[in-house]
């Protein structure tokens, strides 16, 4: 089963921060080194496009910690890491002001499967068909 990475217009106002126990981690913390306990969600920060370490701390956190709360992409979020960021185990993005949520969906329609395992799907395809 596929997850689905929700995404969210860089405007939305986040309500309900107040009511979830939220963890921003920025970029060079070791997910390893933090108490999951009571999180219901974790932050993780793109401060700009070129720096991918939140990919590695996603993966850290879904696959080998496996964290099952929501993992949030914020900062300078584009269309073109969605794709990636759902294989690597993010379940939402707020993207950058100037990305359209109609244009990053369609990253996800021309992207449908891959032959390869990821965080989402652990079996490389060739695994699961039977």
């Amino acid at each position: 089963m596929q997850l689905t990475l929700r995404l969210i217009a860089a405007d939305t106002t986040d309500t309900e921060a107040s009511i979830l126990h939220v963890l921003e981690l920025p970029n060079d913390a070791d997910p390893r080194e933090v108490s999951l306990e009571g999180v219901d969600r974790v932050d993780l920060q793109f401060p700009k496009f070129s720096d991918g370490r939140a990919f590695s701390q996603a993966f850290v956190l879904s696959r080998r910690l496996g964290f099952r709360g929501e993992i949030r992409a914020t900062g300078d979020v584009l269309i073109d890491q969605l794709v990636q960021m759902q294989r690597t185990g993010f379940t939402a993005a707020v993207l950058r002001a100037d990305q359209d949520i109609a244009d990053a969906q369609r990253q996800f329609d021309r992207y449908a499967g891959f032959y390869q395992g990821d965080a989402v799907r652990a079996q490389p395809l060739f695994r699961e068909v039977a």
